[in-house]
């Protein structure tokens, strides 16, 4: 009887044994999609590069895994968006402002500039997600500029700073003749209102200002600035800028890649795209804290205060250009129109709705001084 039980013993295990092979085997693949950013391997604007991987690693039990590059592994920074058309690389991590020599409406699809229309980052996903935004989204890319690219909005890396400067600036006419690096159609805009500016990487800015071939500069804000070396070179730091209040960057994927993914994988990417928009903009938000205060305590930076008609000459700048690009591109006027109708209902509602973020703010932290007076003092030190 003994030798009956071990052998349906030995019996039971065999199949066991085949079926969990035959599962193993009949298990797809694991898939790995090579993804290379804009951004060097130190910035946090790569973390949300890397937290985006480890979703979908997750999300897809390790079935879909992104090998999330930095800068130049595969090609230059400015070349991912060709590099993922030509499916030399399967993605890209950027934004999308980077395109407007292809096209200028490519900086409306990167909430640039003023919002636009004054929206915030959540204004600015319910027009993609509820407003018609992705639609054309992806329109711009496949047919616009007949890439084979589809692409999300994946990284809220703003409100950024308006600058940073060698002196102070008290308003308009200060600010007219000064040499700053500025890049994309912002650069176009400032140049209306009197600025020189230089376009080149963030890892030229630094050393520019030492030699002094620039006398201000934008790059992020808060702990990108830091990291940077900015306050080791100015002392002037100006808050905010209306260049870039709600600016988000893009997820691209080749669209042969993306048909190609199962149904389930491609929403695992839906899903982690949104889980890394959120997850990654509270850190930061943290971190840019953080780093304000560095910047006061350690480096001696004075955090000033726009001048307001320096914000509303770059809004009115850019409604002139805006208006001039509507006229000659009907893409641009489509989707400026298609933002502005979404804009029109959800700002001023919200206005209404919302109370001024500084209300509660100054009630339980009040400023001990304004910021604006604080520059005289800080300058005869």
């Amino acid at each position: 009887m003994r030798r009956g039980l071990n052998a349906i013993a030995a019996a039971t295990a065999a199949v066991l044994i085949g079926a969990s092979a035959q599962v193993a085997a009949q298990a797809p693949a694991a898939r790995q999609l090579k993804m290379q950013s804009t951004w060097p391997a130190s910035l946090t604007l790569q973390d949300n590069f890397r937290f985006f991987a480890e979703r979908v690693d997750k999300l897809t039990s390790g079935q879909l895994k992104i090998e999330a590059l930095a800068a130049g592994q595969v090609v230059p920074p400015f070349e991912v968006l060709d590099a993922t058309h030509k499916k030399v690389i399967d993605g890209a991590h950027a934004v999308a402002y980077y395109w407007v020599g292809k096209n200028k409406a490519a900086t409306l699809f990167a909430s640039t500039p003023a919002g636009p229309f004054g929206m915030d980052q959540m204004d600015f996903l319910g027009w993609i997600y509820e407003g018609g935004g992705l639609d054309l989204y992806w329109d711009f890319y496949q047919k616009e500029l007949k890439l084979n690219v589809i692409a999300f909005p994946i990284l809220p890396s703003s409100p950024q700073a308006f600058g940073w400067f060698k002196r102070p600036i008290k308003n308009l006419a200060d600010f007219k003749g000064m040499k700053c690096r500025q890049t994309g159609i912002v650069a176009e805009i400032f140049q209306r209102m009197g600025m020189q500016t230089v376009n080149m990487p963030g890892g030229e800015i630094v050393p520019s200002a030492q030699r002094g071939v620039i006398d201000c500069a934008e790059w992020v804000g808060g702990i990108e600035d830091l990291r940077l070396g900015l306050p080791q070179v100015w002392k002037y730091h100006y808050v905010p800028g209306m260049h870039e209040p709600s600016v988000i960057g893009e997820l691209l994927i080749n669209s042969e890649v993306w048909a190609s993914l199962p149904p389930q994988n491609q929403e695992a990417i839906r899903s982690a795209v949104n889980d890394t928009f959120v997850r990654w903009w509270v850190k930061w938000q943290k971190q840019n804290a953080d780093a304000l205060d560095e910047m006061r305590t350690k480096h001696g930076t004075q955090i000033l205060r726009t001048p307001p008609d320096i914000l509303v000459a770059f809004l009115k700048a850019w409604d002139e250009i805006a208006k001039e690009e509507s006229a000659k591109n009907p893409f641009f006027k489509k989707v400026l129109d298609s933002q502005h109708a979404y804009a029109a209902k959800v700002v001023p509602a919200k206005r209404f709705m919302n109370p001024p973020y500084s209300f509660a703010a100054n009630y339980y932290f009040p400023e001990t001084a304004k910021p604006a007076a604080a520059a005289p003092a800080a300058a005869k030190k």
